[in-house]
């Protein structure tokens, strides 16, 4: 990507986190303050959930039609998941992005890694809770079973090394201190001197002083 391109197109920030960690709240809260931003929709096979709309949530689609895109390549990448599969549309992300609109994207560490091998000039932001003691406490509130817990906590604990690939770690102590925390990288990434070389060079070709 040269200078131009970074500053003309649109910039993308990419969340994941583990289970449980409170990002999808963090996701919300941020694009309500956020409109500017947009939301990618990813595509899945599985069911939609209580409350879910196709094309706000997830473009929900058959397993035959997600192979399909796959052969098509039409995924920035994808992922399968217990037999689930889910994608983001590289057109998407390109259409958006060339028309200089910035992007948040949700997704797991095994698509983010994906992403970052075929897309540039990504922003990657890692939530993480502010202890295992505190997220066990909050998916026992969530009613979970022991059994579950303990899965998810194991599976915590193998995920958490993932933080080192990515280029900023949120703790989630707080919902509100996260969502600031997730503006700040954001503000940060656009305050950039590539992405600003217009309204430099606009001041070096002022006259008047």
């Amino acid at each position: 990507m040269n200078n131009s391109d970074a500053e003309s197109r649109g910039l993308f920030l990419v969340l994941s986190a583990p289970s449980g960690t409170g990002k999808t709240s963090i996701r919300r809260i941020f694009l309500e303050r956020h409109p500017e931003v947009q939301f990618s929709v990813s595509y899945t096979t599985r069911e939609p959930r209580p409350g879910e709309e196709d094309g706000r949530d997830y473009f929900f689609i058959s397993e035959a039609e997600f192979r399909e895109r796959i052969n098509r390549g039409e995924f920035a990448e994808w992922e399968e998941n217990y037999g689930r599969y889910y994608g983001t549309s590289g057109k998407m992300m390109d259409r958006f992005l060339d028309q200089g609109r910035d992007m948040l994207l949700d997704i797991e560490m095994r698509g983010a890694k994906t992403l970052k091998k075929n897309y540039a000039g990504g922003i990657y932001v890692f939530v993480l809770p502010p202890s295992l003691a505190e997220l066990k406490a909050r998916l026992q509130k969530r009613g979970e079973s022991e059994a579950e817990i303990k899965k998810r906590l194991n599976k915590v604990r193998e995920e958490i090394g993932e933080a080192y690939g990515y280029d900023y770690v949120i703790f989630n102590d707080s919902l509100e201190r996260a969502v600031e925390s997730l503006q700040a990288v954001y503000q940060s990434e656009k305050n950039r001197a590539i992405r600003r070389k217009k309204q430099i060079q606009d001041l070096l070709d002022q006259n008047e002083i």
